[in-house]
């Protein structure tokens, strides 16, 4: 099969998104099928996998992204010769799987991996209460009815896009993990080099270091813990706009020689880092499929986060992690008793562990699969010819 996969924004940009779009492909590749990634970037950019199809765009600032309203006349082209498309990114992408494929009666399926809802209000403080959600109700809904499928990663999520008016069926199935690298660590980071040493009790966080995974709010928290609990310590993976921000407030609050900050680290070597960790802790309420977390419970970590439907759809409170409503003193006093308690901790981690087989690519890409094979033996005959010229023709 011929499977196109339609990013707004791939490689070299990290994200959850982005690494879920890479390790399925490699997945379905091994599995025989033809797989081609469809995104916008510099077209001299040197990719380290094949099939990966940039048409140019107008770079956004100094960020890495780039955006555009149409694809490169080859892309198009190619685009065109894919049994199905899945849609990662429902505006630019999806609207170009609407104008490109869907005339030729190409199955089109979108998996919304992302609160936008909540995106907007992260990236736009200033926008009057309310617009984005407005914006939300009047172009999702719409979007989802012109398409086939609707992939939501959680419960959690689907529900928040039946509360935005989403009104056709959704088909819940988790994006998958690549396990195998976080189960157990080939080699362990030094304590030592991190500036801990085997008395402390370090909590990891792993992600963007940005406005929507409220890193302000778990500094605090740290804070009030860290000033109490002379062992207690915090390490952050990851890099991103905010990074400088979150250093100075962390001096701030005088809470500086606690952490330690490592900026990137190559995939292959996160599970080194986690395996030096007692817990992982997260204040994000805009996940809609933690892939980090999920990460982290390979490894064997509980998990201290903050009740909302990504978080709430992976973590189990008080079997796999410890959760909390969006409130400073609530959450605080959750990492409290995680940090003070090695008994709790490990019994979580255990189960952590076995609860993040759940979501093997293993076992989830077969389920994405089925529903290929499902529309695409349904599909009606393509559009070819003279019936298809018109259309050809006013795109021109």
């Amino acid at each position: 099969m011929r499977i196109g996969m339609m990013a707004d924004i791939y490689k070299p940009h990290t994200s959850g998104v982005t690494s879920y779009i890479s390790l399925n492909k490699q997945y379905l590749e091994k599995q025989g099928h033809e797989v081609f990634v469809f995104t916008f970037g510099d077209p001299e950019y040197q990719d380290d996998e094949q099939n990966v199809i940039r048409s140019p765009g107008l770079p956004v600032k100094k960020s890495g992204v780039f955006i555009n309203v149409s694809y490169s006349r080859k892309a198009k082209a190619l685009l065109q010769t894919m049994d199905i498309v899945h849609v990662h990114h429902p505006f630019l992408s999806g609207q170009l799987a609407l104008r490109y494929c869907k005339p030729l009666c190409i199955p089109i399926v979108f998996t919304n991996h992302t609160r936008y809802d909540l995106y907007i209000h992260s990236y736009f403080p200033r926008l009057p209460e309310g617009l984005g959600e407005t914006f939300l109700q009047a172009y999702l809904p719409s979007f989802c009815r012109s398409i086939n499928l609707v992939i939501s990663p959680s419960k959690g999520m689907e529900a928040v896009l039946y509360n935005l008016g989403v009104d056709v069926p959704i088909k819940v199935i988790p994006n998958g993990v690549d396990l195998h690298t976080f189960r157990k660590a080939n080699r362990p980071v030094d304590r030592a080099i991190l500036r801990f040493s085997d008395e402390n009790v370090v909590l990891i966080y792993m992600g963007r270091i940005a406005p929507e995974k409220n890193l302000p709010f778990l500094l605090q928290s740290f804070s009030g813990v860290a000033q109490t609990y002379e062992f207690v310590r915090l390490l952050v993976i990851g890099d991103g706009p905010e990074r400088k921000a979150i250093q100075n407030l962390a001096k701030e609050l005088k809470i500086a020689d606690k952490i330690t900050f490592t900026g990137m680290v190559p995939y292959q070597e996160l599970v080194n880092y986690l395996a030096i960790g007692d817990a992982f802790v997260t204040a994000s309420v805009t996940e809609v499929h933690p892939l980090s977390v999920i990460e982290a419970m390979s490894a064997g970590l509980p998990i201290l986060g903050i009740a909302s439907p990504g978080i709430e759809g992976t973590v189990v409170d008080g079997e796999t992690g410890l959760l909390s409503k969006n409130d400073l003193a609530g959450f605080t006093a959750r990492m409290v008793k995680l940090v003070t308690n090695d008994e709790l901790r490990r019994g979580m981690g255990h189960n952590a562990r076995l609860r993040a087989e759940n979501y093997a690519i293993e076992k989830t890409a077969p389920l994405i699969m089925e529903e290929y094979e499902r529309l695409t033996s349904r599909a009606l005959p393509r559009l070819h010819g003279i019936k298809f010229q018109p259309r050809s023709f006013m795109e021109r």
